[in-house]
């Protein structure tokens, strides 16, 4: 691993209410590291949620459009607030991203699978903004939706 922090417990791991509540009651996201390649995680994610009636916001500096939405390189590029940042990115990127996810202001800020670092997501949940690791928001939305159905 390019960063040690990743081989830590992560902190902020989402309790159940928590992952619940973000799946059940958001409905924007942001995903940053969206790839245009249909076989990778976050183009099925992407795909997913919007399947499912969530607003998707692409967030990748090498496209314009993604799933047919605009993409944007930055979380700051976008003119509007997600409820979430969805984030695809190596735990290493997530230092600088977290200063771009504070400034952002969304209600919460959800690291996939794999996607741990713990002083990143002290920062964050340190601004007030809800803090999820190592979790992916389309088998928990899958969790939560089809146990109340």
């Amino acid at each position: 691993m390019e960063n040690s922090e990743a081989c830590e417990i992560p902190l902020y791991s989402g309790d159940n209410e928590l992952a619940k509540k973000i799946v059940t009651q958001y409905k924007t996201v942001a995903i940053v590291g969206i790839s245009q390649k249909e076989d990778r995680d976050s183009y099925r994610v992407a795909a997913y949620l919007k399947g499912r009636g969530f607003k998707i916001i692409p967030v990748n500096p090498q496209a314009d459009e993604i799933l047919g939405e605009k993409c944007y390189a930055r979380l700051a590029d976008i003119p509007f607030k997600a409820d979430v940042v969805d984030v695809f990115r190596k735990p290493s990127a997530l230092p600088e991203l977290a200063d771009e996810i504070v400034a952002y202001r969304p209600k919460s800020a959800w690291f996939q699978l794999g996607v741990i670092n713990n002083s990143a997501a002290k920062k964050i949940a340190d601004a007030g903004i809800e803090v999820v690791q190592n979790l992916c928001i389309k088998i928990e939305h899958a969790r939560y939706t089809m146990a109340s159905a």
